[in-house]
């Protein structure tokens, strides 16, 4: 999500890319002349089939990711006479001597180009505006763009749409007005939010400060500057900076407000400690700069959310009189975080399939971050917000995801339109499966959608697989197909073709239908 912009994430991303990171663009390996970019951007040019390049279109560095033997790995954006094309975002792959290794994308054919708008920018709006079911709804931006998918190219206008939910959730919705017709073709929300409640609880644990002018900030030097704020019941803002004279946050009860702060400068602490020291990722961009974090968000606030906008995670305190508590637990905190890091790597568009894949992106990272900070009062498992409620029921398993109700164990054709917490079932039981394995165990009794039996290898490698995949093969609109094919060439990269993780991977996919 963009608050200031106006643009898609992925467009954003390229005006971003374009300002700042081509000039910085990685550096040639030796041997090799041209930056990571150019060079990116001539090979893709060369291989116009398999890269789908065309004429008119330009391309833009979002990051490049390079492997121990020099691999390089150039994420690009894609524009055609100028527009960006949303679904058009590439990651093309260059081995040793600059020499081509294939491309990762959504397309199956190179985007077309399309006659001119025939709807106005204003009528746009007004059909966006009924899209929206937002209160106090604006369209705050309006751009052209051509709306690429595996069968098409269309012309039409992004609108975002501001606005606030009924329960105080911001909405930023993006609506994508045919400029032909004026039809909505798609929408999806800007804001990643949960729609859920957690436990505050996380027991005695050490956070990051700084003192300055002779009080103690909740500031993490450590991890990028991350600092915790209070809004103390606002809904827009910064907040106020938390500050203790004794360096001593909280006491562990909701009496005292900044216990709820510990809890989040905590949650983000051991977050980024995960993503570092496990995959070697320094920050939510691996910039080494910190999202902010902002608690007590409005009043008897039962979400939480993570904004691309203002950078930063942002809890309620929850509804007592409901049995919900604060949204401050370890797996919520990396779950709004790891959408961070989803919005600056693959960019999973936040509707359909790409919108499941996105949410069971940030299930996944948000339980291995409770796994890895091994708190006796809050150990792993795989129970989405366990704590949550004083009844104990969690949001989602990753075992039968169905347990809930309301989401799905197995992929089939209709998976795609339900909400996109409910979509994500699959992939969060294929990772329990791929981790865990299937049948009774510890930690759940996990069924296969197929009748067979997967045997898991463990939490390291299956988080090591998905991270790859997100980071070197997935895109914006990457399917349920696309993360099978994305997460056996991680495999692959990891640990050869034919390896025991490469089958289990397999396996693992075909156990929730997806083949």
């Amino acid at each position: 999500m963009r608050r200031t912009t106006l643009l898609s994430g992925l467009a954003t991303a390229a005006l971003l890319a374009t300002a700042a990171t081509v000039p910085t663009a990685a550096a040639a390996a030796p041997g090799v002349s041209g930056d990571a970019f150019t060079r990116a951007v001539a090979q893709l040019k060369a291989h116009s089939g398999a890269g789908l390049a065309a004429d008119g279109q330009s391309f833009t560095l979002r990051n490049v990711a390079t492997d121990a033997d020099g691999t390089e790995h150039v994420r690009l954006n894609r524009y055609s006479d100028g527009l960006p094309v949303l679904g058009g975002d590439v990651v093309v792959h260059l081995g040793k001597g600059n020499s081509w290794r294939g491309a990762s994308q959504s397309l199956a054919a190179a985007p077309q180009r399309t006659p001119k708008a025939k709807v106005s920018k204003a009528a746009a709006g007004r059909v966006a505006l009924g899209a929206s079911t937002a209160a106090g709804r604006t369209v705050s931006g309006t751009q052209l763009v051509f709306d690429a998918d595996n069968a098409s190219t269309t012309l039409a206008y992004e609108v975002v749409v501001g606005g606030t939910y009924a329960d105080g959730t911001p909405s930023e919705l993006h609506v994508l007005v045919d400029a032909t017709t004026g039809k909505v073709r798609d929408s999806w929300e800007g804001v990643v939010r949960e729609g859920t409640g957690n436990t505050y609880h996380s027991g005695s644990v050490s956070v990051g400060s700084v003192l300055s002018g002779g009080t103690y900030q909740l500031n993490d030097p450590n991890r990028g500057s991350s600092k915790t704020y209070d809004l103390n019941g606002g809904t827009s803002g910064t907040g106020t900076l938390v500050t203790s004279a004794s360096n001593v946050f909280g006491d562990g009860t909701l009496g005292n407000r900044q216990t709820t702060a510990a809890d989040a400068a905590y949650g983000a602490a051991t977050t980024w400690d995960y993503f570092k020291n496990t995959h070697g990722r320094n920050g939510i961009r691996n910039d080494g700069v910190a999202a902010y974090s902002r608690v007590h968000y409005s009043t008897n606030y039962v979400n939480a959310f993570w904004s691309d906008s203002c950078f930063c995670m942002t809890y309620g305190d929850g509804d007592l009189s409901q049995g919900w508590e604060p949204l401050t637990s370890l797996d919520i905190a990396g779950h709004e975080m790891s959408h961070g890091v989803t919005a600056n790597t693959a960019g999973l568009r936040y509707s359909g399939e790409s919108g499941g894949l996105n949410e069971a992106t940030s299930d996944i990272f948000g339980t291995l971050v409770e796994f890895s900070a091994n708190n006796a009062k809050d150990p792993g498992d795989y129970l989405i917000g366990i704590e949550v409620k004083t009844n104990g029921v969690p949001l989602r398993y990753m075992d039968k995801p169905s347990k809930d109700g309301r989401s799905a164990d197995c992929w089939s054709s209709s998976v795609g339109r339900l909400d996109v917490h409910y979509s994500s079932g699959p992939a969060n039981h294929f990772f329990y499966l791929l981790a865990v394995g299937s049948g009774s165990s510890s930690y759940g009794n996990s069924p296969t959608c197929n009748g067979s039996t997967v045997a898991g290898i463990g939490n390291a490698k299956a988080g090591a697989i998905w991270y790859r995949a997100l980071t070197t093969y997935m895109t914006s609109r990457t399917s349920y197909a696309g993360a099978r094919t994305a997460t056996l060439s991680a495999a692959k990269d990891l640990y050869g073709a034919g390896s025991t993780e490469y089958n289990t991977v397999a396996a693992a996919w075909s156990a929730v239908s997806v083949n």
